[in-house]
């Protein structure tokens, strides 16, 4: 199954360190039957997207988290995309919510989307409201909406060295 990790850009340099990826509480995001149910209409591909939209709302959970700690965090939502065979639904948390027990090694990954750096201020003002977003706060939700409006970029597993050595992540 195709999971959809959400994480931080300090995650990601440590996916390199550690060569796998360690979701939080094992939580990722997936084409579920329970996401499949909640859509009228929709092709895998457009599901897989909506999946993957929620970790990247999710990488924003755990962004406001990282500037509250270091203020100078970079401000990127990053989500890794991987192929795993074992994953527990989570309808209790939302359709599109899966666990995955243990850390995904290296091979398992698929790809990586990152912010691109037009992203960045957008992304830090929608991390710090998130959870107001989350209670229905209509401003924090307008600060959420724009930086979803930002398409995470695609790089091949390959690429996420060169990536972070060379894009300005400030």
């Amino acid at each position: 199954m195709r999971i959809y990790v959400p994480t931080t850009v300090a995650g990601l340099r440590k996916l390199l360190a550690d060569e796998q990826l360690q979701p939080l509480s094992g939580t990722a995001f997936a084409l579920t039957p329970g996401l499949r149910e909640a859509y009228v209409a929709g092709d895998d591909e457009e599901l897989e997207y909506v999946a993957m939209t929620e970790a990247a709302r999710a990488s924003l959970r755990l962004l406001g988290t990282e500037l509250a700690g270091d203020p100078d965090a970079p401000p990127r939502r990053a989500v890794v995309a991987a192929d795993v065979d074992d994953v527990t639904l989570r309808p209790d948390l939302d359709a599109a919510v899966v666990r995955v027990d243990g850390p995904i090694p290296l091979r398992r990954l698929a790809s990586v989307h990152l912010d691109l750096a037009e992203a960045a201020e957008a992304v830090r003002a929608a991390a710090v409201v998130i959870d107001a977003a989350d209670l229905g706060d209509e401003d924090a939700e307008l600060a959420v909406g724009d930086a979803e409006d930002h398409e995470l970029a695609w790089y091949g597993l390959q690429e996420l060295p060169f990536v972070l050595d060379l894009e300005d992540l400030s």
